[in-house]
């Protein structure tokens, strides 16, 4: 037994990757991607999921601590079940045999094991009073870690301190003065339901004000490049419109004429796009 899977499972399990990963096995999407994703929107993002048959990866409908800050991160994932006392033990003693155990209560089993760049996403079936993953103090802790935040089907508590943190947002269903009671961790980088959608360890979470979106690792580069390609069209359809060369009849289009097509690919050979 054990908290999380091998890097085997988790190399079998995330298969569809074929970048660079962490040490457990874990897709490691590149920085560099992770920043240009700030850029992305969630419509972008779900297009480009859509067309490969994810249909199911967005959530709405969240409260945020810092509502308008974008969380870009790797997904650490981790679910929480109601207490049952012999499936508590033998986590209990499981952490323990794999060093786990001296490091708090088993919601600080996953945030030692964040680095930067992940976003921590909790499933804990909805629970907000005793459900409180985090407060300000370990709030803290995952700030410091992955300067990205967290999604926690669940509660927060301390939000007055949670706000003061910077370069952050959690995600949450809610916030309660209770501590975490009652739980026990299923296990960490094993695949989650968060409402409708299920994530995956190494998925890019997207986190914007219209909620989370879930990203593949293997779809990362794609949906940031169609992204970037959306930008670049709009700024040469907005510049030729205002130039008078197109009418908007001609630019508000899903594909353009090739004409317009061949001066778009010129203009952004000249500039450099």
């Amino acid at each position: 037994m054990h908290i999380q899977p091998t890097p085997a499972d988790i190399i079998a399990l995330t298969a569809s990757y074929s970048g660079e990963r962490f040490t457990d096995g874990r897709p490691k999407v590149s920085d560099d991607l992770l920043e240009r994703m700030q850029h992305v929107t969630t419509e972008e993002a779900w297009v480009v999921l859509r067309d490969h048959g994810y249909v199911r990866q967005f959530v709405g409908g969240w409260m945020q601590t810092h509502p308008g800050t974008i969380m870009v991160g790797r997904a650490v994932t981790a679910q929480f079940l109601p207490h049952r006392p012999d499936l508590h033990q033998a986590i209990q003693q499981t952490g323990l045999a794999e060093g786990r155990g001296a490091v708090g209560g088993q919601n600080s089993w996953i945030i030692e094991s964040l680095q930067h760049n992940d976003v921590m996403v909790v499933d804990i079936f909805g629970k907000i009073k005793d459900g409180t993953v985090i407060g300000d103090n370990l709030g803290t802790a995952v700030a410091a870690r992955t300067r990205a935040g967290a999604v926690i089907d669940g509660g927060i508590r301390d939000y007055q301190g949670l706000i003061r943190l910077t370069d952050v947002n959690f995600f949450v269903r809610g916030v309660d003065p209770t501590a975490i009671a009652d739980v026990t961790l299923a296990g960490i980088n094993i695949p989650i339901r968060i409402d409708a959608i299920t994530v995956l360890p190494g998925d890019v979470i997207l986190g914007t004000p219209t909620g989370i979106i879930a990203i593949p690792a293997h779809l990362a580069q794609q949906v940031v490049e169609t992204s970037e390609d959306i930008r670049i069209r709009d700024e040469f359809g907005k510049l030729r419109l205002a130039e008078g060369r197109y009418g908007s009849g001609e630019i508000d289009v899903p594909t353009w004429r090739e004409d317009i097509e061949a001066d778009f690919q010129s203009w952004k050979t000249a500039h450099g796009k």
